[in-house]
């Protein structure tokens, strides 16, 4: 690796991930960004796969830190913060890699408690980890990069996927306010819109819920990308990575599809 990230100090919130074959976007980003030098503080209210990422970090010979946490809540995201800030000594990048769609349906379906959870996780999750990191960076006064993991469903059809894809498009509001309320400060606010991903949350627990094979689940979503296959967790955590760096440095206020051309489509 290049040390692209060398004497970054990162917090990556949702760094665990759901049971499956293959590796999460939160946990691949904690990963490449411990590959290229940062010390890393790693969230997620799963402690068993938080620790699993931990080790797996530490076992590269790289920096980890482990904070179990549920940003469902405001008070959790303010000890999240301050865990991060103490045990790495400073906050230079703040990851947030979360995102739950369980209960959701057409508008006319969706119950309102099933509205109001992932709202909740999505949207405000995100808005609060922020909330509470970002006066950290500005008193360090050496500028800082968010990085928030959006969707395609913030900007194109999503299905049934209502109360997501609201989340996914106020994610997207936030981070363009971020980015322009904090620019003088050299924050930088950008997101990532993956589009379909072979991760454990999109594909193994799509099947599991539904009773298909795996493998007709991965094929389905396949052939629905204009490059004829889906992108894994690691073209997410190197779009991070870039995003993160200081070779981003003058970008800011940006919605990046990493989609394999679905957004392309768009109009």
């Amino acid at each position: 690796m290049t040390g692209r990230m060398t004497g970054k100090r990162a917090l990556v919130v949702g760094a665990g991930q759901t049971p499956g074959e293959t590796i999460g976007n939160g946990r691949a980003t904690a990963l490449r960004f411990a590959q290229e030098g940062a010390a890393v503080a790693c969230v997620d209210r799963d402690e068993a796969s938080l620790r699993e990422t931990v080790e797996m970090i530490e076992a590269e010979g790289g920096t980890a830190h482990a904070v179990v946490a549920d940003i469902a809540s405001m008070e959790a995201c303010a000890r999240l913060v301050a865990d991060a800030r103490a045990a790495l000594g400073g906050i230079d990048v703040l990851h947030n890699n979360v995102g739950i769609g369980a209960g959701d349906s057409s508008p006319t379906r969706l119950d309102e408690d099933a509205f109001d959870r992932i709202l909740r996780v999505n949207l405000k999750g995100t808005w609060m980890t922020c909330k509470h990191a970002v006066p950290i960076m500005r008193e360090q006064g050496t500028g800082g990069a968010i990085v928030n993991i959006s969707s395609t469903a913030a900007i194109a059809a999503a299905g049934n996927l209502t109360a997501y894809k609201v989340s996914k498009a106020g994610v997207n509001a936030l981070t363009h306010g971020l980015a322009v309320s904090n620019a003088r400060f050299r924050i930088r606010a950008n997101a990532i819109m993956p589009g379909f991903m072979d991760t454990p949350m999109a594909v193994d627990a799509a099947a599991r819920a539904t009773g298909a094979d795996r493998a007709e689940v991965a094929e389905r979503r396949a052939t629905q990308v204009p490059m004829g296959y889906q992108g894994t967790a690691w073209d997410v955590a190197n779009a991070a990575l870039f995003l993160a760096s200081d070779e981003a440095r003058y970008i800011t206020g940006v919605m990046l599809p990493v989609d394999g051309g679905q957004t392309a489509r768009i109009g």
